[in-house]
């Protein structure tokens, strides 16, 4: 008597599953791109809000180039702006017609590197150039000094009517604010290394002339180089 052939076949024999010899093959093997999803972040906020604290010998200045300010921020980068002058602060906050969200970040920038004393035409190239950079710093940072070591020190970065700091800025393409005992430089990533280094060397006790010398060199190697 012949043998009848079931009509399923087990594929494994352990399982309990049995598949139709007459069944479609299974499309499991195929790749399920739609299936996975792209990581899902959650949106940026409509507005973005920044304050800036204005120091309160900086309050007059900036009312005073107020127009300045206001002009660029709200007719370039279309922020809103506003200045309240008891607390001491400037509001920076984005709206429906910001079109670049990273733009307020640059108008702290501006805002705060003319706070922190820079001529309002120097600050208001960070609204232009991405390279720009704010870097501050401390003279105890370098070295520590107190009373008339510390007042020296003060004035070899300065020099005679301030003509080191204006060496300094011009071979090293920087600005430079001295406030006290802290001192900030507005300049891109190399010039504002160069530009540390010899307030560096000032403060550590090298002669003006060493430092002239040294900045003379490195401008005619960027002049090279350029």
């Amino acid at each position: 008597m012949a043998t009848q052939i079931p009509e399923t076949v087990l594929i494994n024999p352990d399982s309990t599953t049995s598949l139709a010899v007459n069944s479609k093959p299974a499309e499991s093997d195929q790749m399920l791109v739609d299936e996975v999803k792209a990581p899902n972040f959650k949106p940026l906020k409509e507005k973005t809000f920044r304050r800036v604290r204005i120091p309160p010998n900086r309050m007059t200045p900036l009312k005073s180039n107020w127009m300045k300010i206001y002009s660029p921020i709200v007719e370039h980068l279309n922020l809103q702006i506003r200045m309240l002058p008891r607390q001491r602060i400037v509001e920076l906050k984005t709206c429906i017609e910001t079109e670049d969200t990273s733009s307020i970040q640059r108008a702290a920038d501006f805002i705060t590197a003319f706070s922190l004393g820079f001529q309002i035409d120097d600050a208001a190239a960070l609204l232009r150039l991405d390279e720009l950079y704010l870097e501050s710093f401390e003279i105890k940072d370098v070295k520590t000094l107190q009373g008339d070591h510390l007042a020296r020190a003060i004035g070899r970065i300065a020099g005679k009517d301030g003509k080191t700091k204006f060496t300094i800025e011009n071979a090293s393409k920087t600005r430079i604010v001295l406030a006290d005992t802290r001192i900030h430089i507005l300049g891109s990533f190399n010039n504002i290394k160069i530009a540390r280094d010899a307030i560096s060397n000032l403060i550590l006790g090298s002669p003006p002339g060493k430092v002239y010398a040294n900045l003379r060199t490195i401008a005619s190697r960027m002049k090279e180089r350029f």
